[in-house]
């Protein structure tokens, strides 16, 4: 049998060997000793689908500590492979699966990215950008936009192939009225298209990750397996100006639970302001928040129910959404049909419901299919506190799910178009029989219902750290010098059809423009 210790050997043993094959990655170790008490230019804290394109791009100029808590993802089928699509998802456990389970306050199941390449290891592979009103609404410059995303797509995004269940899901939601057909398209825009995939031509995953190659892995150190506790303030640092508090590093520990065990690692601290780097928390929209309140950085009276000293009184944790869905099976008998991401998506009412469609495993020999559809822009918010002061541990976090009216209303028009669909000619032909097609529509008062009983989580939860409120425009914590938070935690709603893509192109983005600020700053101050 091999221990969880000796299977991990085996991944950083074949991502050697891939290393050695022509590819070049940064160092990667498990080893704290070998980064505990050093210094770098940038901490990135989380190495998921932001923080990766994030390390890289920095790196082309300065030395990166990327900070992952999960392990590597290389030489796992589990991961790479399309036929196994969805299995690394079946079985999860408290310190080291790549996927570590959660349930919402709301009592919906849901799951969080715990590897190198956070959740682009895990999900679909789906890529659709966001829209032109998304970039507009949260400030972004457009080229550089494009650029960012361009830069992502040349290196791990591909045309996918079209099976025959996404012809099928294609014509379906054309069936039930989802107009226009777009056929290929990378734009978030009304109607049916092909999206763009993670999957290449020979049907292995890439991920964010394999961006750490774009950059200068000499200038990245990669720390896997270890889980960040708090970030270090220095509240008398020279170079604190018009800041009060000043982030000087890490506290982390190993995160497979066998010691409590704390280790540093810190911030270069040049003579010169203009030259200071920062920590940046890329860890997703749980992980950030958690760790800003567990660094005293969040609402005082939340951080006092757990001995926290205050850094800030701000709100962190305020601003959690997540995107309320449904799906409903095309086949409630399981098979046994090869496990396959979504490749088609339906984008419809004004770009308030996105509906897809795939092949997912309930076991590693019985696939489900699934339709599913989410509400993009919910009114419902929640929160997310602290339910303890282990970093390992998830926080609490609730949703409230449908809590406003028109969210409710929208779900019963997202239950109406899933019947539409699953009773298309096109399914029926599919699975050769047509009991679907038999059946009533459900009433309006049965679809309220179904939403309440069956509403699901699409995994693209986002907030806590949302810019305007916790971050500024240029992503820094509020009141703080040298702490970023630049992940999905920042956003007030979620972009495109599912937000991986501009992740992927935030990390770049911001990357290109810390290191022009950089630039700029080095001329005013010589």
């Amino acid at each position: 049998m091999v221990t969880g210790f000796s299977l991990h050997l085996l991944l950083l043993f074949v991502h050697s060997v891939i290393c050695s094959s022509g590819q070049t990655f940064p160092y990667m170790t498990s080893d704290v000793q070998e980064v505990t008490s050093r210094f770098f230019d940038y901490i990135v804290v989380g190495g998921g689908t932001a923080g990766c394109p994030l390390a890289a791009t920095l790196s082309e100029k300065f030395s990166v500590l990327l900070v992952e808590r999960g392990g590597s993802p290389y030489g796992d089928p589990f991961i790479l492979e399309t036929k196994h699509y969805g299995h690394s998802l079946l079985q999860t456990d408290e310190y080291t699966s790549v996927a570590q389970s959660f349930v919402s306050e709301d009592g919906v199941s849901n799951l969080r990215g715990r590897v190198l390449g956070g959740s682009s290891a895990l999900n679909g592979g789906f890529y659709s950008r966001a829209s032109e009103d998304f970039v507009e609404k949260v400030g972004w410059d457009h080229e550089g936009v494009r650029d960012a995303y361009e830069w992502v797509e040349s290196r791990i995004i591909f045309k996918p192939d079209l099976t025959p269940w996404s012809y099928v899901a294609a014509f379906s939601f054309l069936e039930a009225g989802i107009f226009p057909y777009n056929g290929f398209s990378l734009e978030h825009i009304p109607g049916t298209k092909i999206g763009g995939s993670l999957f290449d031509e020979q049907g292995r995953r890439r991920l964010s990750a394999d961006l750490l190659q774009a950059g200068n892995p000499s200038n990245i150190i990669v720390l896997l397996n270890a889980t960040v506790k708090n970030v270090i303030f220095d509240t008398n640092c020279k170079h604190s100006t018009r800041y009060e508090k000043t982030a000087r590093g890490i506290r982390f520990i190993k995160s497979d639970g066998s010691s409590n065990q704390t280790f540093e690692a810190y911030l270069n601290q040049p003579d010169n302001s203009s030259s200071w780097g920062d920590v940046i928390l890329a860890a997703g929209a749980l992980g950030s928040p958690q760790i800003l309140l567990l660094s005293g950085i969040g609402p005082q009276e939340h951080l006092n129910n757990f001995g926290i000293p205050l850094v800030l009184d701000m709100g962190v944790g305020e601003g959690m959404q997540d995107n309320p869905g449904l799906a409903i099976l095309a086949d409630p008998k399981p098979q046994n049909r090869t496990p396959e991401p979504p490749k088609v998506a339906g984008i419809t009412d004004d770009l308030e419901i996105i509906i897809e469609a795939g092949i997912l495993p309930i076991s590693l020999n019985a696939t489900v299919i699934p339709i599913a559809a989410k509400i993009a822009f919910p009114e419902s918010v929640g929160k997310l506190q602290l339910s303890s002061t282990d970093p390992r541990a998830n926080p609490s976090v609730t949703f409230n799910y449908l809590s406003s009216k028109k969210d409710q209303a929208q779900c019963v028009n997202l239950g109406q178009l899933l019947e539409r669909v699953v009773r298309s000619e096109s399914i029926a032909f599919f699975l050769g029989s047509n009991k679907h097609q038999n059946k009533l529509m459900s009433t309006e008062e049965e679809l309220q219902k179904l939403c309440k009983k069956n509403v699901r989580t699409f995994y693209h939860y986002h907030g806590g750290c949302t810019k305007g409120s916790v971050v500024d425009k240029n992503y820094r914590v509020y009141g703080v010098m040298g702490l970023k938070v630049i992940d999905g935690s920042t956003f007030l709603e979620s972009p495109g059809t599912n937000p991986m893509a501009t992740l992927l192109m935030l990390g770049r983005y911001q990357g290109v423009k810390i290191l022009q600020d950089r630039k700029e700053a080095s001329f005013s101050n010589p």
